[in-house]
């Protein structure tokens, strides 16, 4: 089993114990590979939800720039109700789980 599928695995179960979400196996794999190396670093493979920064940049790297979305106030309340399902109180929220997420909130699975 190669190092991405283990952390797909990561990913799928985090979905599961966390969010309460069975993952589309397909989907999760295209957003993972879609994440690139930073999978494979301890500090770019999370998001930290409490900072501002790190939420434009998801915001404006992936929802606007990856997902083709207009930039609104929709799009913060996406990544708000993301990060409430994903739970607030945890630390670890991986980005490729958050970008599962938020396409799977936009309806933006045909990007894959």
């Amino acid at each position: 089993m190669s190092k991405r599928d283990e952390l797909i695995a990561k990913y799928a179960a985090d979905l599961k114990e966390k969010c309460g979400v069975t993952a589309d196996m397909d989907l999760l794999t295209k957003v993972t590979i879609g994440c690139g190396p930073s999978i494979y670093n301890a500090d770019s493979s999370t998001v930290s939800g409490s900072d501002e920064s790190e939420l434009a940049t998801v915001k404006n790297n992936f929802l606007i720039k990856k997902l083709g979305l207009a930039d609104s106030p929709e799009l913060d309340k996406g990544i708000d109700a993301v990060m409430e399902l994903y739970g607030k109180s945890n630390r670890n929220k991986y980005r490729a789980v958050v970008y599962y997420l938020l396409t799977k909130h936009f309806k933006k699975e045909s990007v894959y």
